[in-house]
């Protein structure tokens, strides 16, 4: 009979704790889902509220930074309509950080208070910055780059890794690395002008002056790890962050 007893006092404690672990893990589930949300719904408002009140100037890179954030603010904005995940959320939050950097570029090229420090984004550490001009020709195509705007470089990249390899942060006389971003588009040229830029000593120091060898560090990434943690840009379906995340993740969940 005690015996009995023990065993059913046992069954009960089980089921039990079972429940209470259910109810707890339910409850941590729903907490980093509001954190998430409400984090990434803080940046996309913040982004927001730049890209309505920032009014551009006749510099073509200025508009092209802003048309930039526009369409990360409108991606965001997708995003966070359609999110049920916390992975999804993040994701929304991560498109509407980069909106901010290319408002950040903006303002800089604007001359004025570029605003407060935004978080890295992934691969840009690594990646490094422009700290010099840069010029090369392929293929009779002449491509130029550098640490600032300008007619011949209006359009910015945030830095960060592209199919494996770094790319960083600075102006460019073209958006190329749309083309690399999207699956199996990259050809040979491409490739080439990866090599062609960003070879080591072209003037690539560290973001925030943190990896000064962050372009020899990427490239070491980017051969080891292939096309993985990519992370790229453009206005093709919503930011440049295909690190850790997955677009396919919404359509269901």
């Amino acid at each position: 009979m005690t015996t009995l007893v023990l065993v059913l006092v046992l069954v009960v404690l089980v089921i039990a704790g079972a429940v209470w672990w259910s109810r707890a893990s339910k409850q941590r589930k729903q907490r980093a889902l509001a954190d998430a949300r409400a984090d990434a719904q803080r940046w996309y408002e913040r982004l927001g509220g730049q890209v309505m009140n920032l009014v551009a100037n006749d510099d073509a890179a200025v508009k092209q930074a802003l048309v930039d954030a526009g369409e990360r603010y409108n991606a965001a904005g997708s995003q966070l309509d359609q999110a049920t995940s916390t992975k999804q959320f993040e994701l929304a939050g991560h498109t509407a950080l980069e909106g901010l950097y290319y408002v950040r570029a903006a303002r800089t090229a604007m001359d004025l208070d570029p605003g407060p420090e935004l978080p890295p984004m992934p691969g840009q550490r690594t990646a490094g910055a422009l700290t010099a001009e840069r010029e090369v020709t392929l293929e009779g195509k002449e491509y130029r780059a550098g640490p600032q705007a300008s007619s011949d470089t209006p359009y910015y990249y945030p830095g960060g890794m592209v199919r494996g390899r770094p790319v960083p942060a600075g102006w460019y006389s073209e958006p190329w690395w749309k083309t690399a971003l999207v699956a199996g588009a990259a050809g040979v040229g491409t490739m080439l002008l990866f090599d062609a830029f960003f070879s080591p000593g072209m003037g690539i120091g560290g973001f925030d002056g943190g990896y000064d060898n962050g372009f020899a560090d990427g490239f070491a990434q980017g051969q080891d790890g292939g096309d993985s943690g990519d992370f790229g840009g453009g206005g093709d379906g919503g930011g440049m962050f295909d690190g850790g995340f997955d677009f396919g993740d919404f359509g269901g969940d």
